[in-house]
């Protein structure tokens, strides 16, 4: 019954996603793929300026 459950929330939250995703490219006139490379990219950067893992060098 639990598993249920949050198989259905997630899926809700899934599409919920997905059509806010939608709505903003239809608002702003750009691909959803252009959209989700900039969130992409946005977030890389901002992670590289404040980095909480550093891998170590394999060579």
């Amino acid at each position: 019954v639990r598993a249920a459950r949050a198989q259905r929330n997630h899926i809700g939250l899934a599409l919920r996603a997905f059509l806010r995703l939608e709505r903003h490219c239809h608002h702003v006139g750009i691909s959803w793929f252009e959209a989700k490379t900039t969130i992409i990219r946005s977030a890389v950067q901002a992670y590289l300026i404040n980095l909480l893992y550093i891998l170590p060098a394999t060579a």
